[in-house]
């Protein structure tokens, strides 16, 4: 009886060391999605400092990324950033880039591509469209917070929707068009914007 009661005890006790052995040892971190941009070379400021949750799978590279909400950072350019941002990492590029749009005058385009330069420079490179914009790399080496507003209203689905209201009439001077929805008037002007020429609308009056 006695034994069994010795047997007990150093068994209780044996537990107690292992456990109090396997609570000393650090737990291993996971990488943050910002540790997976700077390890792929990439600036961690790409992404603001909303992220709730990332997954990332290093045989394809491939991420997803949520946002708190959706938001806007201001570079050189504003940035928007949707609540789900996806793509896929490889060295020194992101690719696939589904979420992250750029806004450029009145107009906000897609970013297709991330890239910089290896080994890493000064500067890093958007695709947009069949635009590669390049922009100095050191605003995006800290992680930025992301505010929250209204997105313009303004895009190329309002143009579309004026011109297809209008009745166009040319003449010699150029292309005006009448908005009989509200009694203005436009001209068309060439532009270059951020992703290719265009026209864009001037009110008269």
């Amino acid at each position: 009886m006695a034994s069994a009661t010795v047997n007990l005890n150093l068994a209780i006790f044996s537990l107690f060391i292992i456990i109090f052995f396997l609570s000393s040892i650090p737990a291993k971190s996971e990488s943050s999605v910002y540790d997976i941009l700077t390890q792929f070379g990439l600036p961690k400021g790409l992404l603001p400092d909303c992220v709730v949750d990332d997954t990332f799978s290093p045989e394809d590279g491939n991420f997803v990324v949520e946002l708190e909400k959706p938001c806007y950072v201001q570079f050189d350019y504003l940035v928007y950033y949707e609540k789900r941002i996806t793509g896929t990492l490889k060295m020194g590029s992101i690719t696939n880039l589904k979420g992250i749009q750029v806004k450029r005058l009145f107009l906000w385009f897609d970013v297709d591509e991330i890239k910089v330069d290896l080994p890493p420079g000064d500067s890093i490179y958007f695709q947009v469209g069949l635009i590669n914009k390049k922009l100095k790399v050191d605003q995006f080496q800290t992680v930025r917070s992301c505010n929250s507003g209204v997105r313009s209203s303004r895009s190329w689905k309002l143009i579309f929707e004026i011109l297809h209201r209008s009745t166009a009439i040319l003449d010699m001077e150029g292309q005006h068009f009448l908005d009989h929805s509200c009694n203005a008037s436009w001209i068309l002007v060439p532009e270059v914007t951020f992703q290719s020429l265009s026209l864009v609308l001037i009110r008269l009056s």
